[in-house]
């Protein structure tokens, strides 16, 4: 694939879709590709900081921050790895393990704490939230789900606390 403003082959394609789990089909990823491209203004083959902020979803998004440490850097094949996460054929548990658990994962260390949270919390509501009204919010909702502040989760523990029928993360990629 080398340079971002080469042609896509066919090899290429079946190499990307193998690389994301047979997630995206074969014009699927030529869309993406497409996108990827007009993204990575300067072609040099990834998409920079500045690049990802300058979609405006992206931008406007209140995690933003937050996900730059997942996608800053990536090449085309990565790129599509992580927004096969978003797919309507990922499972609850990809989304998991891939995207939300490293956005509440804040140092890395495979464990969410109630600071982690509260600080995502923070993130999320701004000013429109004092820092105690987030503590009593986030205080009644671990307690609600059988949890204290003083716990700390696991990726197994996301998994079972987010699994609900009615979540739904997914995106659609539009095809030309």
């Amino acid at each position: 694939m080398g340079n971002a403003s080469s042609m896509l082959t066919q090899y290429d394609i079946e190499e990307v879709q193998e690389h994301c789990n047979y997630l995206f089909s074969q014009q699927e990823i030529v869309s993406l590709y497409e996108r990827f491209c007009q993204l990575d203004r300067s072609a040099k083959g990834f998409i920079s900081e500045d690049e990802f902020l300058s979609i405006p979803e992206f931008s406007l998004n209140p995690l933003s921050k937050r996900l730059l440490r997942m996608v800053d850097g990536l090449n085309f094949k990565d790129f599509v790895a992580f927004l096969s996460t978003f797919s309507a054929k990922a499972s609850l548990r990809q989304k998991i393990e891939s995207v939300i658990f490293k956005v509440y994962d804040i140092d890395g260390k495979g464990k969410v704490t109630f600071k982690d949270l509260l600080e995502v919390l923070r993130d999320l509501t701004g000013s429109f939230m004092s820092e105690e009204q987030r503590e009593q919010v986030l205080s009644k909702v671990l307690e609600e789900a059988g949890y204290t502040k003083d716990c700390s989760f696991s990726v197994e523990d996301f998994i079972q606390i987010i699994d609900h029928p009615g979540l739904k993360m997914e995106v659609e990629v539009p095809i030309d």
